[in-house]
Order: C-alpha cells, then sequence, then structure tokens
C-alpha cells in the first residue's frame, strides 16, 4: 500500500502513490461511464442525450468541490469539461448502439 502523500520521503515513494492513485482513478471512471451506458439504455430521446443544464450543473459542482479541497479550480473545469464532453459523446455511441 503506497504511503499518504504527507509521510513520503523520496520520489519512489510520490511515483507509487501516484500510480495507485491513477488505478484507482481508471477504475472510478470506468464505474462512471457505466452511468452513461445506463443512461443510454434509459433516455426514450436520443435528442435528451445532451443536456447543457445538467453539464453546468456537474462542472459546477466539481469545480465546488475543488474550492473546498484547496485544489485548482480552473484546472478542474478544464477536466471536466472534457470528461463532461468525452461522457455524452461515448453515451450518443452507445445510444446508436443499442438502438441499431
Amino acid at each position: 500500500m503506497p504511503k499518504l502523500p504527507e509521510d513520503c520521503e523520496t520520489m519512489v515513494e510520490v511515483r507509487e502513490g501516484v500510480d495507485a492513485l491513477d488505478a484507482e482513478l481508471v477504475a472510478l471512471l470506468a464505474k462512471r461511464f457505466g452511468y452513461m451506458r445506463a443512461a443510454a439504455r434509459i433516455k426514450a430521446s436520443r435528442d435528451a442525450v445532451r443536456d447543457e443544464a445538467r453539464k453546468a450543473s456537474v462542472i459546477a459542482a466539481a469545480v465546488a468541490e475543488a474550492q473546498a479541497r484547496g485544489i485548482p479550480a480552473d484546472v478542474i473545469a478544464d477536466i471536466w469539461e472534457r470528461l463532461v464532453e468525452g461522457s455524452i459523446a461515448y453515451e450518443f455511441g452507445e445510444w446508436d448502439r443499442i438502438r441499431d
């Protein structure tokens, strides 16, 4: 198990922690994309896939969480913009695949 950031004393320890966390992040993203598959299955209309109000809400929530945790909100906003747009594209693909 990697050390907590505050307990790291070497770059090897830092890199072990980052690598382990990256694997966890990918696992969480896989679960998130599972929800996109569920959304594609549930939404009756392809027009319902893109929801700009929901997109703005998701990004704003991530930015607020970043601010509360003291990490760069602008970086999180950029990451979430890409994540949400990628999720929308994925959901469109799944919506089409399910109904072909």
